[in-house]
Order: C-alpha cells, then structure tokens, then sequence
C-alpha cells in the first residue's frame, strides 16, 4: 500500500507548481522595543532600526501567535521595535492597522491577511506610502504589490495528509471532508490536494463535505450531525487542526473514538497531542515560525539594501506528523 500511495505526492507535485497559497478568532496586542540597531544591521544602502508592524488574524489561535510571536522576537533580534496587532479576520480592522502603520512610519509590516481579494487595496495603501509589505500564511490575488509572499506548500503538505489518511483506511471507507472559510485560498487548495491522492481509490466514498469555517464549535456541530446520518463512517478528514479536533470531540461523544480515522493539518499543539492519545491520526505541520522568521529577514535586506534577495513568491514545505514522529514536535517546528 505504501509503494502505491506514494505515487499520489506526483499529482501533489504538479498542484504545487500551479497553486500556492494557511488557517484561523478575538483581538490582542502585543508589543516590545529592543535597544536599537546593531553594527551588523547597517550598510551604505540603508539602515536598520525604527518599527516592523506584525498584523496577522487572532492570537487566540496558538499558529497566529506563534508567527506573531516570531516576527517580533526576529525584527528585535536585528534591531527594530515591534508591534503585533490582530485583524480578527476583519478586512475593516485589518484595513485600520494598515492605516496606523503608515501613520506611525513602520519600516515594513509583515501581515497574515484577512482575505485573498479584499487585502489587495490595502497592500497598494501601503506600498503607496512607501511602506513595503510581506505577506505570510495566506496569499493575495494579485503579485507585483507586496514585496515578498512566503507561504506553506499547502498542496505538498495536504497530499501527505491524504497518503496517510487513505492508508490508513487501507483504500476504502466512507468519509467526511470538513472544509475551511471560503474566502481564504488555503481552504480550496488544501481540499484540491486531499482529493488529488483520495479519488484515485474507487473504494474510497465521501458521504459528505461541509464548510466548517475553520472553527472547532462549528466542526462539533456538524460531525455530531453527519454521524447520525452517516452512522457507518470510516473516516473524517479537516482542513485545519481546529476543525480536526472539533471531529475528534464528536467522534468521541459518539462513542467512536478508535473506529473513525481523523486526520488534520496546521500542526497545533492540541493536534500533536490528540496524536499522541491516539485520537487523530495525523497533521501537516505549517512551518509558521520559520515562515514568520524569513518574512524579516527579507524586510530588513530589503530596508537595508533594497531587495529581499528572492522571488515574491516563496513556498516552504509541510512535514506529516504521526504516532512515529510526534515526539520531534515544537511549536509549529520540528526538532532534528
């Protein structure tokens, strides 16, 4: 089953060359000045120092603080202020912290956005003011706004998620696909992946395929219903860990943990350790920190030399987290 599988991640390959595109709730703040800019952050062209502006969707969600968290402590690390600020997936508040970056003479802003279409005007506001933006997690439909695109391979990292999932069922059940807002890119490109690998099995059968808007309450809700309709169902898959795990709590009410195989993808931390109780089979592991990193990384080679030394669009790849190696997991990363 293994040697047939893998021939899937060929079909994830070939998504992954025409698509690219992250996951998703209340508002929080955080903020942090370092010192200042240190010897090596300064050349001839530019110089580092002054604020990077970090907005991403809620820090209730552990992978948005996460990469909040890491884009702070990366700008201070080489010598710039910074502030996180939530959007809540609002583009009218997204919108608003655009407008006090510009406002507050940001550097750069690093922004996880609130929607594929509506962030576009809001990036040309900022590169307008002179301000260069890096987009992390989720794409914009438009290229040659923002400095740099950097997010998950979300296609590679489906299609590994699919591979373990319909091994597991051994090629055949009835399952759920829960799918995420659709709004945001990563909900389709996520979905197309899945079904890449899964429709290559006849014995394979979606009995159902619901929007449960990245949310775990709303995931509960509908699973507790599908199983009553479905009560024969083999497997469950989720387009994120949050609506994964809001399957795994209606599978568990049911009084079927162990029959229903679930699966996942974001790499949270409740998700490895649902993995780790045998309750999900298994995630796809965002690199968000690392993502969160190198968009700073390219905002101050571009502050200081005028070029973020890559292409706008960047991909960085999943890792499938299992039984086998959950014991490697930190935070949205994997140890050596």
């Amino acid at each position: 089953m293994r040697r047939t599988l893998r021939n899937g991640a060929g079909l994830i390959a070939a998504l992954t060359a025409l698509v690219l595109a992250g996951c998703s709730d209340s508002s929080s703040s955080t903020s942090s000045e370092s010192s200042g800019p240190s010897e090596a952050a300064t050349t001839a062209a530019g110089e580092a120092g002054g604020l990077i502006a970090v907005i991403t969707p809620s820090h209730s969600n552990p992978f948005f603080k996460a990469e909040a968290d890491a884009a702070v402590a990366k700008a201070e690390e080489l010598g710039y202020e910074a502030q996180a600020d939530s959007h809540d997936d609002d583009p009218n508040r997204q919108s608003e912290l655009i407008d006090a970056a510009i406002a507050n003479d940001a550097k750069a802003i690093v922004l996880d956005n609130a929607g594929a279409d509506v962030t576009i005007g809001a990036v040309q506001k900022a590169e307008e003011a002179g301000i260069p933006v890096f987009l992390i997690d989720r794409e914009i439909n438009e290229t040659g706004i923002a400095k740099a695109q950097i997010v998950a391979n979300n296609s590679q990292g489906a299609g590994l998620v699919a591979e373990a999932f319909v091994e597991a069922l051994a090629g055949e059940g009835t399952y759920i696909e829960l799918v995420g807002r659709e709004t945001d890119t990563n909900a389709q490109v996520r979905s197309d992946a899945f079904h890449a690998v899964i429709d290559q099995y006849a014995g394979m059968t979606q009995v159902a395929r619901e929007t449960a808007n990245w949310d775990q309450q709303e995931a509960f809700t509908k699973v507790e219903t599908l199983l009553q309709t479905n009560p024969d169902v083999k497997g469950i898959i989720a387009g994120n860990d949050t609506m994964a795990l809001g399957a795994v709590a209606a599978v568990d009410a049911a009084g079927l943990t162990g029959q229903v195989v679930i699966a996942g993808f974001d790499g949270s931390p409740d998700a490895v350790q649902a993995i780790t109780d045998g309750k999900l089979l298994a995630t796809g592991l965002q690199p968000a920190v690392q993502i969160a990193e190198l968009a700073v990384e390219q905002a101050d080679q571009y502050i200081r030399t005028g070029d973020t030394g890559a292409e706008e669009k960047q991909s960085i790849d999943c890792v499938l987290i299992t039984a086998e190696n959950v014991d490697r997991y930190t935070l949205f990363a994997m140890s050596d």
